[in-house]
């Protein structure tokens, strides 16, 4: 699945689009690569978002078209959540 899309359906963005523009400002790796939007998300892949003044770490669990939203945390683990200073 797309990178950006993986962020929409799993609720860590709220749109599509904002997953879009973080990710071309080069601000989310996936296993210590730079990934584009439409770089492709694998389950046991590792995520590294930054953006404001906050890095997320995830690993995915899951990947899947659709979720409902009580679920879509589901979709994959927290490893670390900072703010950067």
């Amino acid at each position: 699945m797309r990178l950006d899309k993986f962020l929409k359906v799993s609720r860590i963005f709220k749109r599509r689009t904002i997953a879009k523009e973080v990710s071309k400002k080069q601000r989310i790796t996936i296993n210590d690569r730079i990934a584009k939007p439409a770089s492709n998300v694998e389950a046991g892949d590792v995520l590294t978002i930054t953006y404001g003044n906050k890095e997320l770490i995830i690993k995915v669990r899951e990947v899947t078209q659709y979720v409902r939203k009580d679920a879509a945390q589901d979709l994959y683990e927290i490893i670390s959540d900072r703010k950067l200073s």
